[in-house]
């Protein structure tokens, strides 16, 4: 998405003790203009991690936590990205399940863009996906989606979850994704990833 689109994605509010936040890498919403040091970035999550859960990290704790968010930001946000990247963690020390939210300029009828952002007819689901309306208070009457998808190279299903939405008032796409093997993970973290996506707005610098 190019950085020439204005409006950009706004955190109103989201309880962060489940979330780490990785702001784009690049483009308007870019904390600064490289991150040339995003492992120490991420070894800073890290340390507030333990200490916001009063827990003892033990002798090398923060350093194991810091680079799995570390590796996370770099396979899912490299240099160059202009997406949000939400990592949920209930420990520490769990596998982060990533959550990505990208903005972009609507050119298509609401409905259409809908689906096709929720993927809601996507052929390559093992069954038809359950999909439902969704209501944002600052983004208005958006689409989600549950479906299941097979992968190449892995026996595993892939439970993927997405919400949409067309703000024709910033004639803006908002589009929020993600996807993991581990179904109860998905399911565990449902309540807090309906909160992070109602907490989503368009900002206008």
């Amino acid at each position: 998405m190019s950085d020439i689109f204005w409006p950009i994605i706004d955190i109103e509010y989201v309880d962060s003790y489940s979330w780490v936040i990785v702001p784009p890498r690049s483009g308007p919403s870019a904390p600064f203009e490289e991150w040339d040091d995003i492992r120490s970035w991420c070894l800073e999550q890290a340390e507030d991690l333990w200490s916001e859960r009063e827990l003892d990290p033990g002798h090398n704790g923060v350093e194991f936590v810091g680079e799995t968010l570390s590796r996370c930001a770099e396979a899912l946000c490299p240099p160059g990205s202009d997406h949000w990247l939400f990592l949920h963690l209930d420990h520490p020390t769990d596998v982060p399940l990533p959550v990505c939210a990208a903005i972009g300029p609507a050119r298509e009828p609401r409905n259409p863009t809908l689906r096709a952002l929720t993927e809601a007819d996507d052929p390559n689901a093992v069954e038809p996906p359950v999909v439902k309306p969704f209501h944002s208070e600052h983004l208005g009457e958006g689409m989600t989606t549950f479906r299941y998808v097979t992968q190449k190279d892995s026996p595993h299903l892939l439970a993927c979850v997405r919400y949409a939405w067309q703000v024709t008032e910033h004639e803006a796409d908002v589009v929020v994704w993600t996807a993991t093997e581990d179904v109860a993970r998905i399911m565990h973290a449902a309540a807090d990833l309906e909160e992070l996506a109602r907490s989503l707005a368009i900002f206008i610098p």
